[in-house]
């Protein structure tokens, strides 16, 4: 596949992951029984400050666009202690994460290695032996299905029994192309001189969202598609909903949809009771280069979107509406933000500088940046929530990086009451 003009502005984070395109060696898998040092984040170092309100870097490429973020006091920041225990090397970098039940997921190039998500004990691997399927680029759960997305531009679908991983179906499915191959109505360009069905991605799928029993993808061809969760069949197709490559989705649970792209933009998209079809409801404009992640509160009334300007920016919906207007941005990682989780008003940011960022939600609105969490080697790829919240005291993030480690982050909250309200 040729290279983008769309990479340029993440050279830093797209260098090494050009890597995951590449055949798969063995990997080399290690557990770590002994923990780093605790560490209390109260006496931050000037280069690692969650406090860099004046970072130069983030400033220039978003300076219309207020710091949402405030100091935090002494007593914010000796409310978080954080532990770092190495899981995992692997030779290839990690290029996705996902939780689901009692597993944790870890996608390098084509496999899908399957923990124990409480001993990080090896259970399975999925996909190890279709190494054309290239990359995984996303992973997702429908009910008791696992959804893969992949670089070779399709779906895969698993079903887990007896802890074996079995593969049921690859989207779209034989039957839903017999159904349409044979009218050219069915076919639409992608690129002079070649056509595909409509319900095919003709790049990466390079990510998926699930809502009820229905599920949505995106892909670098530029398209959106809705699938039925019954039967697999993709029953709706946004041809050209950016100017570029999708990079993430996210969905609400009032089935607001919202997409991110290469293009700069992120689109919001829903379907009114009296419409057959997805709609555009607005376009949100405030970035000045790729968008590569998004992520939304538990409500659905904030939207993240993390870019390749280094910063995060906080959007509102606005009157209870579809609508999201800009809030804040939130500053202090050099460089392209790659991923980002929100759980228990926390959020967290994987950049490509290398670190984990922890913000925490105050009473005003602001963000406080509570940790750095720093010892990765290369760009944040993927974060994941290990643990189920906040309830007593604790969360537990994994990180994959395109370094190749795995690594688990025990963040412990002294004054749970206080980091909450």
């Amino acid at each position: 596949m040729s290279v983008r003009s769309w990479l340029i502005p993440c050279a830093t984070a797209t260098a090494t992951a050009a890597d995951s395109n590449t055949p798969p060696q063995s990997s080399s898998f290690s557990i770590s029984d002994t923990s780093v040092n605790s560490s209390s984040s109260s006496t931050p170092t000037s280069d690692t400050s969650c406090s860099t309100l004046q970072s130069n870097l983030s400033l220039q490429s978003q300076p219309s666009i207020p710091s949402l973020q405030t100091l935090p006091t002494v007593t914010d920041t000796g409310n978080v202690a954080v532990s770092q225990l190495h899981l995992a090397s692997f030779k290839l970098p990690i290029s996705h994460l996902a939780v689901h039940g009692p597993h944790l997921y870890v996608a390098i190039a084509h496999e899908i290695n399957v923990y124990d998500r409480s001993t990080y004990t090896h259970v399975a691997s999925i996909n190890a032996r279709d190494s054309s399927s290239g990359a995984v680029k996303g992973i997702a759960f429908l009910n008791a299905q696992i959804l893969t997305s992949h670089q070779d531009g399709k779906i895969r679908v698993w079903n887990l029994t007896n802890n074996q991983f079995k593969k049921v179906n690859t989207l779209p499915t034989v039957n839903d192309r017999l159904r349409r191959f044979i009218l050219p109505k069915n076919y639409v360009n992608v690129r002079r001189h070649k056509k595909v069905l409509w319900i095919q991605h003709a790049d990466a799928v390079t990510g998926l969202a699930v809502n009820r029993n229905s599920f949505y993808s995106v892909s670098w061809d530029r398209s959106l598609k809705f699938w039925q969760g019954s039967d697999h069949r993709c029953v709706e197709s946004v041809k050209a909903a950016h100017e570029d490559a999708i990079n993430a989705v996210v969905v609400s649970a009032a089935g607001i949809v919202y997409t991110g792209s290469a293009d700069r933009r992120i689109r919001v998209w829903s379907k009114p009771a009296a419409e057959k079809r997805h709609i555009l409801v607005t376009t949100l404009e405030k970035h000045k280069s790729a968008v590569n992640a998004l992520a939304l509160n538990d409500d659905g009334s904030l939207l993240f979107s993390g870019a390749c300007d280094r910063s995060v920016l906080v959007w509102e919906r606005v009157d209870g509406a579809n609508h999201m207007a800009v809030i804040g941005a939130l500053r202090g990682h050099k460089n392209a933000i790659l991923c980002l989780i929100y759980v228990s008003d926390l959020l967290l940011s994987g950049s490509a500088d290398w670190t984990v960022r922890v913000w925490r939600r105050v009473g005003d609105g602001s963000f406080n940046c509570l940790s750095v969490l720093e010892g990765h080697r290369k760009p944040v790829k993927s974060l994941v929530v290990v643990s189920d919240g906040l309830s007593n005291g604790v969360v537990s993030v994994c990180s994959g990086s395109l370094d190749g480690e795995l690594k688990a982050w025990k963040l412990s909250f002294s004054n749970l009451n206080g980091i909450l309200n």
